[in-house]
């Protein structure tokens, strides 16, 4: 486990007690972003928001990315607001407020067109942007959450499409290409390597009644929270001279580029032993921080001394668990730790992504954590 950086280590030193709070360093972020772009050979990085939407992760990425992936109205709100010089507009269940926002927005917009419905919707909101058709297609690709190879609610299914590209052309849609989301968080660079070599292949066969001038891959590339990343030199070696036909190959990362980013901090409340575990409990928990509780793993963490007020215990294996009235509430389920005392901070590095954004920070009524920007 990599140490804390210095700046975080000292955000953390300096919160009031008791602590909770998100950390946010739009800096790191930047830095990911400008090596990904050197590994994928300057094709397009579009810069999907659900991962993470703090105001300056979104703002850092909407100056240094070419454009931002929006999922909702609501982050399409948010991507203009943010100065974005490009959007993309994706997933199931878009309203019909949805649409007319797309068609009144005045930055470039690519729309990812989820069902014939979604298609029939555009046309009546006089949208007239580009638009490309997700397709459910290709075999699983490794990952946390498959979204091709089995059934699942996303994208029109590859045996509908010739008559997804009849309805949008009947409609006089702009339609460019495809979207192609596979995975979530694919570790396995060779894997993804022929994911986008076989979405290339697969679109050019698909676009016979179109000029195909856009194939989006998806996002997918893989960062685990518990440190792993996927392999970029393999990914750049496997992408080299990849011949497109003249169509924009576009990225969606998400994860990749936010989690690094990103530290959540709780401070020890309460030390205690059950049964004989050992056991941290905290300002905070999975309502600020869902992801281990979501994926069922431990989330490492680092230790920032606090204001200790008495001895600290030493030698343990410590579960980390929040102030929620549920036994799932585990941040951390056994971490061998030299001292701990009521007061110190647990910092969880490589958080910046799904952590936040998707924590049900309602439950208890609990003060929200603060969120600082270093």
């Amino acid at each position: 486990m990599n140490p804390l950086p210095a700046n975080v280590t000292a955000a953390v030193a300096a919160l009031p007690s008791p602590s909770s709070a998100w950390i946010y360093d739009p800096a790191v972020l930047a830095g990911r972003l400008g090596r990904l772009r050197e590994a994928l050979g300057g094709h397009t990085i579009l810069y999907a928001m659900k991962a993470c939407a703090n105001p300056a992760i979104v703002a850092t990425a909407a100056a240094l990315a070419d454009g931002i992936e929006c999922a909702s109205g609501g982050e399409l709100r948010a991507a203009t607001a943010a100065a974005a010089t490009r959007l993309a507009f994706s997933g199931p269940a878009k309203t019909p407020a949805d649409l007319t926002a797309a068609t009144r927005t005045t930055t470039p917009l690519w729309m990812h067109a989820e069902s014939m419905r979604e298609l029939d919707g555009l046309a009546a909101a006089g949208y007239t942007g580009p638009v490309a058709l997700r397709v459910n297609r290709g075999r699983a690709l490794p990952g946390t959450h498959q979204m091709t190879g089995a059934p699942t609610p996303f994208g029109i299914d590859e045996a509908d499409v010739p008559a997804a590209v009849d309805r949008a052309l009947a409609h006089g849609l702009d339609l460019t290409g495809f979207h192609l989301h596979a995975v979530s968080n694919c570790l396995d660079a060779h894997a993804y390597t022929a994911h986008v070599h076989d979405a290339l292949a697969w679109s050019r066969t698909a676009a016979t009644r179109f000029d195909l001038r856009y194939v989006n891959v998806g996002g997918g590339l893989g960062a685990d929270p518990r440190g792993d990343q996927i392999d970029l030199a393999a990914l750049a070696r496997g992408l080299k001279g990849i011949d497109t036909a003249g169509a924009e190959l576009v990225f969606e990362p998400g994860r990749y580029l936010a989690a690094p980013a990103g530290w959540y901090t709780a401070e020890v409340l309460d030390l205690k032993t059950v049964q004989g575990q050992a056991f941290a409990l905290v300002r905070g928990g999975t309502h600020h921080f869902r992801l281990p509780a979501a994926w069922g793993y431990s989330h490492p963490f680092h230790l920032v001394p606090g204001p200790r007020h008495e001895p600290p215990w030493t030698n343990v294996d410590l579960r980390v668990c929040g102030e929620l009235c549920t036994p799932r509430d585990i941040l951390n389920t056994g971490q061998p730790t030299p001292h701990i005392a009521v007061g110190d901070r647990l910092v969880f590095a490589n958080a910046g992504a799904y952590g936040w954004e998707i924590s049900h920070d309602r439950f208890l009524h609990h003060p929200a954590p603060q969120t600082l920007i270093i």
